[in-house]
């Protein structure tokens, strides 16, 4: 696989077996932007019209709570998509935010081009199927091992599965995702630590 090639195209390529799909054909329905760290990508309860490939940097998808606490419930690293699903397909207001928590290089897509990326090249609509059946995947996980697991494995395994996660995210945003408090996932890595250094 050609290191050349745009992270899109090799991740198409990857995901999909398909070597022939070029950058000539998918970029053109794509614009590329950067953004800040801190930047909103998406606001919660305004129209959703884009989906996000992450290129470089790291996003989060979350929402406010009634008690004014921010909930996070994804990420999106290098190679990963993200948007509001169900308001991007729909042109409804999202229920979500989406933040920039590095500064970030994303394509972005509109739905009009989203849909025409479609009709035009019938390798996209694999290629998304395989994207969304692998997060409807690691969503149910993730919920299912916040109900069922003890928090201290959730914590390893999430540790052992996403060690960049632990690197890039500050630690009141990865509390909100684990379902621990700040003060709770501060106490867990500082044990760690210790059980290492022993």
């Amino acid at each position: 696989m050609s290191a050349n090639l745009h992270p899109l195209v090799q991740h198409i390529r990857k995901i999909t077996a398909d070597q022939e799909i070029g950058e000539e054909a998918v970029l053109p329905f794509f614009d590329t932007r950067l953004f800040k760290k801190k930047d909103i990508l998406q606001q919660e309860e305004k129209l959703c019209v884009h989906y996000f490939f992450v290129v470089k940097g790291c996003l989060r998808l979350y929402f406010t709570d009634d008690s004014g606490t921010e909930q996070t419930l994804q990420f999106a690293l290098e190679n990963w998509w993200m948007t509001d699903l169900d308001a991007f397909r729909t042109g409804r207001q999202s229920v979500y935010s989406i933040q920039a928590l590095e500064p970030a290089e994303v394509l972005v897509i509109d739905a009009e081009n989203y849909n025409l990326l479609l009709q035009k090249l019938p390798v996209m609509e694999k290629y998304f199927r395989l994207v969304y059946e692998r997060a409807y995947a690691a969503s149910l996980l993730r919920v299912q091992m916040i109900s069922r697991m003890p928090k201290n494995e959730f914590y390893e395994l999430f540790e052992g599965k996403y060690p960049d996660f632990l690197q890039r995210i500050p630690q009141k945003i990865l509390a909100s995702f684990l379902g621990f408090t700040p003060e709770y996932l501060s106490e867990l890595r500082k044990k760690r630590v210790e059980k290492k250094l022993s």
